[in-house]
Order: structure tokens, then C-alpha cells, then sequence
């Protein structure tokens, strides 16, 4: 069942997806068709999932999940992770790829290799007061509140002296 992302309690589960470039004004008007018709029948153990998403600076994806109604399992995790690989191949993007990380300089979203990142740390080129998207995040209220962060609030600051 998908919802209103506003409509999601606090408590509810996100997953977030990284893009590496942003999407175009077609590919994210086909990403939200495709999105839409997986997360209305997305299910667990045959139990509709209550579901949103949100396609932040056309840069990722973040899904939402209502767990006081009824929790992910593993089966249907994969079934998202298998989702958003068939993105990857249609696309031509990368959304799973951990090991980067995107960081605003300016108005620009860049997306970097961490160690990349860690070698702009230490040229002093980000710094604790870059902002950066902290995609590990596990519920809405930590989305709302500390996805987009300082460096130096995230787990970004080991890579800053």
C-alpha cells in the first residue's frame, strides 16, 4: 500500500539509494512510475507492506516502510534490492554502491569514491562543516534530521582532522 511520505510515523524504516548522477527529468518521471508500481505490491509473508518514498534532488531514492503495520523480511528486503538492480540496469546507474559518498560543495552535489573523500580530507578540501549525506540512517525522524549533516556530525568525521 503506498502512502503520502508525510503520512509515515517516525518510527518507519528508510532505505536510501545514492545515485551516481542525478536522474534526468525522463528518467525520474520513469522511476517514479516503476517505484510506484513496486512499492503497491511489495508484500511480506503475503502481507501488503504500508509504503512511500521520496526521490530527493533527483539524486536518490528513499523508501519508507510503516514496521508497526507489518516489518520487512528477508525475502522481501532481496525482492527490493532486486528492484533497484533492475533500476541500475535500465538506467545505466549505480544505487548500491556503498563505497562513495556524496557531499554538497556549493550548490553541487558531488558523489566521490571514499577514498577519494579521505584524500579531499586531507587536502582540506571538505571539512567538518561539509555537508553530507548520511545514508545509514534507519527511520524517519533520523531521515528528516541527520541524513543531510555536517561532516563532522556524521560518520564522515573519522576522515576529518
Amino acid at each position: 500500500m503506498l502512502i503520502p511520505f508525510t503520512d509515515l510515523p517516525d518510527q518507519a524504516r528508510v532505505w536510501i539509494y545514492q545515485a551516481s548522477r542525478p536522474f534526468s527529468k525522463e528518467e525520474k518521471t520513469n522511476i517514479i512510475e516503476e517505484l510506484e508500481a513496486f512499492l503497491k505490491q511489495w508484500t511480506a509473508h503475503g502481507s501488503d507492506l504500508v509504503t512511500s518514498y521520496e526521490i530527493p534532488y533527483d539524486r536518490f531514492i528513499v523508501i519508507g516502510l510503516n514496521e508497526k503495520v507489518q516489518g520487512a523480511t528477508g525475502c522481501s528486503i532481496d525482492s527490493s534490492v532486486r528492484f533497484i538492480q533492475t533500476l541500475e540496469a535500465k538506467f545505466q546507474i549505480e544505487l548500491l554502491d556503498k563505497m562513495n559518498v556524496t557531499h554538497k560543495d556549493g550548490d553541487k552535489l558531488l558523489y566521490t569514491p571514499l577514498k577519494e573523500f579521505r584524500s579531499l580530507a586531507k587536502k582540506r578540501k571538505v571539512s567538518s562543516s561539509t555537508i553530507v549525506f548520511n545514508n545509514l540512517v534507519v527511520d524517519k525522524v533520523e531521515y528528516i534530521s541527520h541524513w543531510e549533516v555536517p561532516a563532522g556530525q556524521s560518520w564522515h568525521s573519522r576522515f576529518i582532522k
